[in-house]
C-alpha cells in the first residue's frame, strides 16, 4: 500500500469536517504494536507498517485542517489491548475512530489485489470471518483475556454470533464512511477497491463514534 495513497484518500474524505465541525477529534489507530508483530512479511512486520502510516496520515490532518485535532492509540512500537484503543478513543471524546492495518495472504492466494473496509457487524463470508479471528486473536496474549472480554473465544465460530445482536447506533455513519473510503481508494489511489466489509472486530465493538477498519 502506497502512504501516499492512503494519506490523500482519507484526506478527501476529510475535507467537509473543516468547515462543518469545529474542534473535531479523529483517532489513528496503527493495528498492532509491541509483542504483537501482526502479520509476518519477507520484508517487515505489519505493527510497523501500520504505524507508519498512521503517524504519516495524521502528521498531514494536523497540518491541513487546523479544527482537526488528532490523536493516536499508539505513536511508538508499544503494545495496547484491543478494549484499550477503543477506551481512548472514547475518552478523547472522538468523532471519528480508523483503525489501519495490512493485509497478508498466504502464497496461494498472492493474486489477490486491492482494499477493503470493515465496518462492525456480523461476517457474511468465511474469508471475513477468518480476517476478524487472526484480528482477534491478539487477546490471547493479554493478562485476564477471559474476564476483560466476557469469555470471548476469538477462535470459535459461535462467540461471533453476537455481533448479530449487537445494535451499532453509529452504523449508518460507518458505512457510510467505509464507502467513501474505498471510492478514493479506486478512484485517487487507484487500488481495486474490494469493497465495505462487515466482521466482528474487538477493536471496533466499544468505540463510541462512527468507527472503521481500513
Amino acid at each position: 500500500m502506497k502512504i501516499k495513497s492512503l494519506t490523500l484518500l482519507l484526506l478527501l474524505m476529510l475535507l467537509p469536517l473543516e468547515i462543518l465541525c469545529k474542534d473535531f477529534v479523529v483517532v489513528i489507530d496503527a493495528g498492532h504494536g509491541g509483542k504483537d508483530p501482526g502479520s509476518m512479511g519477507r520484508k517487515g512486520r505489519e505493527k510497523n507498517i501500520n504505524l507508519s502510516v498512521a503517524l504519516k496520515v495524521g502528521t498531514l490532518i494536523s497540518q491541513n485542517f487546523r479544527d482537526v485535532t488528532v490523536k493516536y492509540t499508539r505513536s511508538t512500537d508499544k503494545f495496547v489491548p484491543l478494549n484499550r484503543r477503543a477506551e481512548i478513543a472514547n475518552n478523547a471524546n472522538a468523532d471519528l475512530f480508523i483503525s489501519i492495518h495490512t493485509n497478508a495472504l498466504p502464497r496461494r492466494k498472492s493474486h489477490f489485489r486491492g482494499t477493503e473496509t470493515y465496518t462492525l457487524g456480523l461476517a457474511r463470508t468465511k474469508e471475513n470471518l477468518e480476517v476478524a479471528q487472526q484480528e482477534n486473536s491478539v487477546i490471547l496474549i493479554e493478562d485476564d483475556y477471559k474476564e476483560r472480554y466476557a469469555g470471548f473465544n476469538p477462535r470459535s465460530a459461535e462467540s461471533y454470533i453476537i455481533f448479530e445482536l449487537m445494535q451499532d447506533q453509529y452504523m449508518k455513519q460507518s458505512v457510510s464512511l467505509a464507502g467513501s473510503i474505498q471510492k478514493q481508494f479506486a478512484s485517487t489511489a487507484k487500488r481495486n477497491n474490494r469493497g465495505v466489509q462487515q466482521a466482528g472486530f474487538l477493536v471496533l465493538r466499544a468505540t463510541s463514534m462512527p468507527s472503521v477498519l481500513v
